[in-house]
């Protein structure tokens, strides 16, 4: 039976029976009705709630990296962790995938190496060489349907996906890679989000759902920052990146940024990221 402890899988759940009923909604109204569903006045008041709990007087919290407290994993049986085992899928070209050796899982990110994940809880997990945690959503038999992956204050939820479709979004990827050349696409996806930002406009409907959500919260600063830098002057392909994403050179008026950016198969943004100069 599942408590306020887990309402971040809560609400991923909650989100995903409102997204097959064709009533999406975000990942920030879902937090707020599982809060309500609990009987607190707010996701806020939950989140408190939660933090409180996780203090246990009869252990010192190992610290993660940044100085951020965790409690010591515990030990599972191989049964449930090979419950987790498999192929996540986050975005096209981007898949977690699980693995077991001994008693210990290892998640491997798209162009990354394999990490180990240690257990807090039946379905939680947590990486120790970065502050990064997930939360495995399960079905009656325990087996893992999805995860969440919680990193950079960010939820990044992935489904479950089999092997075989794995392989082709590994093997897209890497003729990506060889070939270096843009996805059709991503440099006028590129300039209208761009300019929406400089606008303090940006256009959401052509953006994922995570991204959008993203971009509502951290308009006003991207605004403040992009806008004083004038109009676009020039966008240049540079590379793909390790992942798959195309990274161009967008220069303005006033200053240039590398950006970062992939495209799902509906043609929304599903990845975009800048680094400040060149």
């Amino acid at each position: 039976m599942r408590d306020f402890r887990d309402a971040k899988v809560m609400a991923q759940t909650l989100r995903d029976a409102f997204t097959a009923k064709g009533a999406p909604i975000t990942h920030s109204e879902s937090l707020e009705l599982v809060a309500r569903t609990l009987v607190f006045h707010d996701w806020n008041a939950l989140a408190a709630r939660i933090q409180s709990e996780r203090k246990r007087p009869d252990a010192e919290p190992r610290r993660l990296p940044g100085g951020k407290p965790a409690w010591p994993e515990i030990a599972l049986d191989t049964a449930i962790l090979d419950g987790y085992v498999g192929f996540y899928q986050h975005t096209d070209n981007f898949v977690m995938t699980v693995t077991r050796e001994g008693n210990q899982l290892l998640a491997r990110l798209t162009g990354q190496s394999p990490v180990p994940i240690y257990p807090e809880s039946n379905i939680e997990f947590f990486v120790k060489v970065v502050d990064a945690q997930i939360s495995f959503i399960t079905d009656a038999s325990g087996r893992a349907v999805s995860l969440i992956l919680h990193q950079n204050n960010r939820d990044m939820p992935m489904q479950r996906i089999d092997a075989a479709t794995a392989q082709r979004i590994e093997g897209t990827r890497a003729e990506k890679l060889k070939s270096q050349s843009p996805s059709p696409g991503t440099e006028a996806a590129l300039r209208r989000f761009v300019d929406g930002l400089i606008s303090g406009k940006p256009n959401y409907a052509e953006m994922s759902s995570e991204v959008a959500e993203a971009i509502r919260n951290q308009l006003r600063e991207l605004h403040s920052e992009l806008e004083p830098l004038g109009s676009i002057r020039s966008i240049e392909f540079v590379a793909v990146g390790h992942r798959g994403e195309d990274i161009y050179i967008v220069k303005q008026d006033r200053g240039a940024r590398h950006w970062r950016i992939m495209l799902d198969l509906k043609g929304l943004i599903s990845a975009v990221l800048f680094n400040e100069g060149l």
